[in-house]
């Protein structure tokens, strides 16, 4: 029987990329998103294995709650949880930012990851296996100009990756935590607002990471033997250096 990993986020990016490179390597998948359309088409792209898909948004708790608990039981034993949902609005120094902007960015990238984490972490302890991979990112890791509530929701992911690791460990439930550089997604564009000249941008004059890489990864970790956990990585394309050093032709 295949092991089924969770993916939030899984209609764009990092999620898909990792939910499309996960079942071609014999796991069965559960794929979750905001958008039914996207939803969708991922599973008919989705050949090997089985494919669930669930609609929500991480910021709904009782639907989190109810659409888990809903899963039929031969969908409950999930060995890998992929909590990838996330993003970041706005670029603004903190005396000049957005409210809605802030309460989107801790209320995805925070309250979402929990909401999502305490419905399967259960299941995980009951089969007393399990890895949970975060995708934090090097905003978590370093703060820059204009970053301040994007970077405080990324260093609390990097915190609750470390706190989760210490307080799951006695379960045989591994933690991960992958923190990428500069990866050209859809992540600039919903920072700006949909501004694609200036996301463009981000990404001009160097080969910055794609989704695809941090699938890889994900997919390293968690065909590693049941005794090695990768427990974090930092990752960079090789023209990055830091947060703020990108060296550009």
């Amino acid at each position: 029987m295949n092991k089924i990993a969770f993916i939030t986020g899984a209609t764009s990016g990092i999620g898909r990329a990792t939910a499309l490179l996960l079942a071609q390597n014999g796991f069965d998948i559960i794929a979750t998103g905001r958008r039914a359309g996207r939803l969708e088409e991922l599973k008919n792209q989705i050949t090997t294995g089985r494919v669930l898909t669930l609609e929500f948004d991480v910021r709904d708790k009782a639907k989190v709650k109810e659409l888990v608990a809903g899963l039929p039981e031969d969908w409950r034993q999930i060995e890998v949880l992929v909590n990838n949902a996330g993003n970041a609005h706005g670029l603004a120094p903190i005396q000049s930012g957005d409210e809605q902007d802030w309460e989107m960015m801790l209320d995805i990238n925070v309250k979402g990851l929990l909401y999502v984490s305490k419905e399967i972490i259960p299941l995980m302890i009951k089969q007393q296996r399990g890895h949970i991979i975060n995708i934090g990112s090097v905003a978590g890791k370093e703060a820059y100009p204009n970053g301040n509530v994007y970077n405080a929701s990324k260093f609390a992911v990097d915190a609750l990756s470390q706190g989760m690791r210490f307080d799951l460990v006695k379960e045989g439930i591994k933690v991960s935590e992958i923190n990428p550089g500069l990866v050209q997604t859809e992540f600039s564009e919903v920072r700006f607002k949909g501004d694609k000249g200036r996301a463009e941008a981000v990404y001009q004059g160097f080969q910055p990471l794609v989704a695809e890489d941090i699938a890889d990864i994900i997919l390293f970790m968690v065909t590693r033997p049941a005794h090695v956990n990768l427990a974090e990585v930092l990752v960079f394309p090789a023209a990055q250096a830091s947060a703020t050093v990108v060296h550009k032709s």
